[in-house]
């Protein structure tokens, strides 16, 4: 998620908020620009597997904020504002996965010496996919990392139904979040810094109407929003290497596409 700043690869598939038109001077590749950078399936089988919050060693009550982002995603400051989030929603928890002992033994120090009582925080193992997508159903609010934001695990999210606040960065990394939910007409869950992200996450931790007036908006873009058109995604990159080729047939250099 970037560029490899090698001259031996000659395009990068982007869209327009993952590296805006100013940005281009620092990729080694020309970018083609597709409404979505990501592929993906436009439907997808419900979970076979239901379960419950005890199902997944949660508690019977509270709000759940998660991040299934790979550990190596967590850092000091990320994790200062999911505190800062916990201490103003009561009874709150966050699920956060975790594949080995050391990510839940460093991570449970971490949040007790900000003053955060350790049974307010939980770990999901990995699961098999349609376990992991399960998953998801259980949860109420996803909070993305910064500056490495969620790619694939993000759409796994919010085509569960589940929105995701995300931090928009100044990377193609710190971007994919804001990518997504552009593309699936959600900004209203894009913040732009770590002080929008806390008080975004804790309005909608306490005001359910809003929540669910957003859970609702989510799950009605996603049978007509660019992100799952996997037909439009499909003519548009073929498009973009119909072109690659026309310009490669004409002996033209390769250039930024849209």
């Amino acid at each position: 998620p970037g560029t490899s700043g090698a001259d031996c690869f000659d395009y990068i598939i982007a869209d327009q908020v993952l590296i805006p038109k100013d940005d281009q001077q620092y990729y080694s590749e020309k970018i083609i620009y597709l409404a979505s950078f990501q592929a993906n399936a436009s439907t997808r089988p419900a979970p076979s597997t239901l379960f419950t919050r005890q199902d997944l060693g949660l508690p019977k009550t509270g709000f759940i904020f998660c991040c299934f982002n790979n550990a190596n995603k967590y850092n000091p400051s990320i994790f200062d504002s999911w505190v800062n989030i916990l201490s103003k929603v009561n009874d709150s928890i966050l699920l956060l996965f975790a594949d080995n002992e050391s990510v839940k033994v460093n991570l449970t120090k971490e949040i007790t010496t900000r003053g955060i009582q350790p049974n307010r925080l939980f770990f999901g193992d990995r699961l098999a996919f349609p376990e992991y997508l399960a998953r998801y159903k259980v949860v109420d609010l996803f909070l993305d990392t910064v500056p490495f934001n969620a790619g694939t695990t993000c759409s796994d999210a919010l085509q569960s139904g589940l929105p995701v606040i995300t931090c928009k960065g100044k990377i193609f990394a710190g971007r994919m979040g804001s990518s997504l939910l552009n593309a699936l007409n959600m900004p209203e869950l894009i913040t732009t810094n770590l002080e929008q992200y806390e008080a975004l996450a804790i309005e909608l931790a306490n005001n359910p109407e809003r929540l669910k007036a957003i859970k609702d908006k989510l799950d009605k873009n996603l049978s007509t929003a660019l992100l799952y058109d996997i037909n439009l995604f499909t003519n548009n990159i073929e498009n973009g290497y119909q072109k690659i080729y026309d310009r490669c047939q004409d002996n033209l250099a390769p250039a930024h596409l849209k």
